[in-house]
């Protein structure tokens, strides 16, 4: 066990307390209905829907617990989460254990590129199959 430096855990605590500030605003404001919350820039001056398209409703549905519904504004999003949650609780363990090989399996670049080849192959099909 190594000595944590001051400074990330603070950072660590921060940013927990911004994504709970976050949580709070995404299930209390529907992306929809409020001018909060900003369309996506790419959909507007191509006509076409990106990766990330549908997300800030999908999250909306995710914290209601309507996976169906947010599976319909973004696949992907819903399909990545397990993923994402892996990589934020070896970054915590990482805090803890900085010289473990758990952190180097788990982001390789190769990882990343594969995401990177998914999020791709979604923005080509959803915008083929309209879905």
């Amino acid at each position: 066990m190594y000595p944590v430096p001051r400074y990330k855990i603070i950072l660590w605590i921060f940013l927990f307390l911004v994504f709970l500030i976050a949580i709070y605003i995404y299930s209390h404001i529907h992306p929809n209905s409020s001018p909060f919350f900003p369309k996506c820039p790419f959909l507007m001056l191509t006509g076409m829907k990106c990766p990330g398209c549908g997300s800030q409703r999908a999250i909306h549905a995710l914290l209601h617990a309507d996976i169906k519904t947010a599976f319909s504004y973004n696949a992907l999003l819903v399909l990545s989460i397990p993923y994402v949650i892996l990589l934020l609780g070896v970054r915590i363990y990482q805090l803890f254990n900085p010289y473990s090989p758990l952190i180097l399996k788990v982001q390789r670049s190769l990882y990343i590129w594969i995401f990177f080849a998914i999020a791709m192959t979604f923005f080509v099909a959803r915008n083929i199959f309209s879905f």
